[in-house]
């Protein structure tokens, strides 16, 4: 789909925060019709990834910090219900074991390269949303999903996988597995501020802990 190709444009840099996207330059370099970018372009503009400004000009937003604390507090918010759903699932064991197989992707990934591990992340917890089966909470999380990419590529690969290894998110997983939601909403609540906190000052470690809320 033209929006699934221009949000990868946007995402991955190939139009940097700040960019103009004319609709002759853009429509010719992605080979889509106008009319079909501006249907992705208002469809991204939901998502938080392009604004408008002055007669119609469309330009990739421009992300910063508070952005980030944003971002990141709504989706604590959804990761978080979503960890208390499946921690009082009458499935739990089985919603773990495919948890723990995405787990198992992320250390491959730790071998590949930084983009691999980036991926790998977003999987997991892409995976702990859908396992919910809650349509509402997936669609909230893609909705999302734009505006992670976007945090991640404004502060850096490097800044981002601080929080990303396979051990941190096996915690997640544990929890899960005890069945005790509310320590489990605590535990992914914790992951997600180390995360904002990483992406902001490059560390987990040596600032104290941001509050999302």
């Amino acid at each position: 789909m033209a929006v699934d190709t221009l949000r990868e444009a946007i995402t991955t840099g190939q139009f940097p925060p700040g960019s103009h996207l004319g609709e002759v330059q853009v429509s010719e370099q992605l080979g889509i019709s106008r009319g079909t970018l501006r249907e992705a372009l208002r469809e991204l503009q939901q998502e938080g990834l392009v604004s408008y400004g002055e007669r119609g000009r469309v330009t990739v937003r421009s992300i910063n910090e508070k952005d980030i604390i944003n971002t990141f507090t709504v989706r604590a918010a959804l990761e978080a219900l979503a960890g208390e759903t499946l921690a009082s699932s009458y499935y739990r064991e089985e919603h773990c074991a495919k948890l723990r197989k995405a787990v198992d992707a992320m250390a491959r990934a730790e071998r590949v390269s930084l983009e691999a591990q980036i991926e790998a992340d977003l999987a997991f917890h892409e995976l702990l949303v859908e396992l919910t089966d809650n349509d509402a909470l997936v669609r909230s999380w893609k909705l999302l999903e734009g505006a992670i990419r976007m945090c991640i590529m404004y502060r850096g690969l490097e800044r981002a996988l601080s929080n990303m290894s396979a051990g941190r998110h096996l915690e997640i997983v544990t929890a899960i597995e005890s069945g005790d939601p509310v320590k489990t909403q605590q535990v992914i609540s914790d992951h997600m501020a180390a995360t904002g906190q990483a992406l902001l000052f490059g560390t987990v470690r040596t600032r104290p802990r941001i509050d999302l809320g």
